[in-house]
């Protein structure tokens, strides 16, 4: 029994003989520092590690290990000429294919790394040629090969990409990245972090425009959000009172990294809350994106069940406090790579991500895909110039889908990133294209503002689309309206008279912001309002399908206030006979108080009226004037 340690012993011993690499040289000072100098390089000391290594190749000129080491630490620190140097060196010392195949394994991706996918082609197609054992390089390799001969395939010229700096005013701290903005483009919020390293602090901070639109100062967006720890990456809805942002640290947590939620009331900002186990898990949360709504919320999560290192999960809200469980968006979005940086444009349709698993021009490029009937269209490479062999983690497209915004960080150039902004070629520009109406919503009688719900119906479809609240204290309010749809605008509160507004974006190519105040009146004798998608044909008194969302809002409110009487009133504009308009006016009254008896409301709650042309709303001048008086009132009476 005394016998096994001893024989246990003798085989470690020659197991670790047979581990160690054959080196090149027989030099023992060059190996000495050849060893040291790999102590150095493990713990990131590169300048040590260099050094030791130039001096190992002094001893011995064709110590090609060294040469290896060396480009190792140069393509770690970025500096890609350099590595690819000492990799050609190396692999021209050697003949053995077993000792070329590292070399051309590195140099598929050092050339890839620098844009030169001819050259890259040329060394991944010799390693696969000659590898058949590691299977994890293989698969590597070969995605290398895929992506060089996709770039060689769709590389463009980028005439129209014009990209260019914000300026040192923006641009006033050692590292600046992930930015986004508020849908009126008079935000800009971003993470600044204040040194290169990693234990530097990061803050989120906000730039705000000047009266001649030219970006101020970045200042902190809130002591009750940036504290003595770091905030990372955030997103904030259309309208900029919704922020959703990364902590890792300092704020009680679920996992390493969590996603927190602050509401702007007025100018100030509420102390964050942690969103939650529906959307944080024990895992790495971050890097969030809100639809315009602030209903959606987009995120990347490394938790256990994904289908790569780091997925895109996405949750709904239900109310003020509650979000649905995170869903993985699933084998359509996700590889079993990376997928990153998650963007939904403010027209809730089209999501942009990184991603290093998919055809591209190497590492991360961007993709897009868009959302048909509820589900993710085949993701599609944003393509070059925006594409290119860095990598490209994030953008922000503005709602024309005319500019977009991102942080760069130069090969050659760690940890320090700048924000740019960029044209969009017109070739990549956006599907839906989206406008947005901002204002202020009032109290009629008294003028003070009202928070309000702000909700938007295409109503060809009589589906909601999209639902927020005017600010409970300066009363402002902001909706994105997106091309393709016939829009109503919907703002009510308990109490009051609902307004109705329409916006037919179906082919609208305008897209020149609109301001627009709401003003509502409160529920008493005489309050009225008109209902502007009631929809009948030229000289018709059918309701049309689309009238079916107005009609059931009208439903709605006389269900809420069961003890009012109103009048439902047409009016026509002055052409044709007082007669003819007087009929048709009253037949279109009729049709809505049909419609609204039909559903459940008393007969005797309604009074039916036509006035012809007798109470015009603008004089019958213009046709915009006498679209305006051709219209449907509803009136208390009672």
């Amino acid at each position: 029994m005394k016998k096994w340690p001893l024989f246990l012993l003798l085989i470690a011993c020659v197991l670790m003989v047979k581990a160690q690499p054959v080196l090149s040289t027989r030099n023992k000072k060059a190996i000495e520092l050849y060893n040291v100098a790999d102590n150095y390089r493990v713990r990131g000391e590169y300048p040590q590690a260099i050094s030791l290594l130039k001096q190992a190749i002094d001893k011995d000129k064709n110590f090609s290990e060294a040469y290896f080491r060396l480009a190792l630490i140069h393509k770690s620190l970025r500096e890609y000429p350099k590595a690819t140097e000492y990799y050609l060196q190396g692999l021209g010392m050697n003949v053995d294919i077993k000792k070329q195949k590292p070399y051309f394994f590195e140099l598929g991706e050092v050339y890839m790394l620098q844009g030169d996918y001819e050259k890259s082609l040329q060394f991944v197609n010799r390693y696969l040629d000659n590898e058949i054992v590691n299977k994890a390089k293989i698969d590597q390799a070969t995605m290398w090969r895929r992506n060089a001969t996709y770039a060689l395939r769709n590389q463009k010229i980028a005439s129209q990409f014009q990209p260019h700096e914000l300026g040192d005013t923006v641009n006033a701290f050692a590292m600046q990245y992930f930015p986004v903005l508020t849908a009126d483009e008079q935000e800009l919020i971003f993470t600044r972090r204040m040194g290169g390293g990693q234990e530097d602090d990061e803050d989120l901070v906000v730039s705000r425009k000047d009266a001649r639109g030219k970006w101020m100062k970045p200042v902190e967006i809130s002591p009750n959000i940036d504290s003595r720890l770091n905030e990372g990456t955030c997103t904030i809805s259309a309208d900029g009172r919704q922020l959703i942002f990364t902590s890792c640290i300092g704020r009680r947590g679920y996992g390493s990294c969590d996603l927190f939620e602050s509401r702007k009331i007025g100018e100030e900002w509420t102390v964050p809350v942690n969103l939650g186990p529906q959307i944080n898990s024990a895992a790495w949360e971050s890097q969030p994106s809100l639809s315009s709504d602030g209903r959606m919320l987009f995120f990347v999560s490394d938790r256990k069940g994904g289908l790569g290192n780091k997925d895109i999960y996405v949750s709904y809200k239900l109310d003020e406090n509650r979000w649905t469980p995170a869903e993985n968006l699933g084998t359509k979005i996700n590889t079993p790579y990376e997928e990153i940086s998650p963007f939904i444009h403010v027209n809730s349709r089209t999501l942009f991500f990184a991603s290093n698993g998919r055809p591209g021009f190497g590492g991360f490029d961007l993709y897009r895909s868009e959302r048909e009937n509820l589900q993710w269209t085949e993701p599609t490479n944003f393509g070059s110039p925006v594409n290119t062999y860095e990598d490209q983690f994030s953008l922000f497209i503005t709602a024309d889908g005319q500019r977009g915004f991102y942080s760069h960080e130069e090969n050659g150039k760690m940890n320090s990133s700048r924000i740019i902004e960029i044209t969009i070629p017109e070739e990549l520009q956006l599907r839906y294209k989206s406008n947005y109406v901002k204002g202020i919503v009032y109290n009629k009688k008294t003028k003070r503002p009202l928070k309000a719900r702000v909700e938007l119906f295409n109503i060809n479809k009589n589906e909601l689309t999209s639902s927020v609240d005017s600010d409970s204290v300066t009363g402002e309010y902001l909706m994105v309206l997106t091309q393709g749809a016939d829009y109503g605008l919907y703002v009510s509160r308990p109490g009051y008279l609902f307004q109705s507004l329409n916006f037919n974006f179906e082919v609208e190519e305008n897209f020149t912001p609109i301001a627009l105040d709401v003003f509502l009146d409160p529920v008493e004798m005489g309050a009225s309002a008109v209902l502007n998608n009631i929809f009948f044909d030229l000289n018709k008194y059918e309701l049309k399908d689309k009238s079916i969302t107005e009609l059931d809002k009208v439903l709605r409110f006389l269900n809420e206030n069961p003890s009012i009487r109103v009048e439902i009133s047409g009016h026509t504009d002055n052409a044709g006979t007082p007669a003819y308009n007087l009929q048709l006016s009253q037949k279109r009254s009729q049709s809505v108080a049909a419609y609204l008896i039909e559903h459940g409301v008393d007969s005797k709650r309604l009074i039916q009226k036509g006035y012809g042309a007798d109470k015009p709303l603008k004089p019958n001048d213009t046709e915009e004037n006498r679209q305006i008086n051709r219209r449907i009132e509803f009136r208390v009476v009672k």
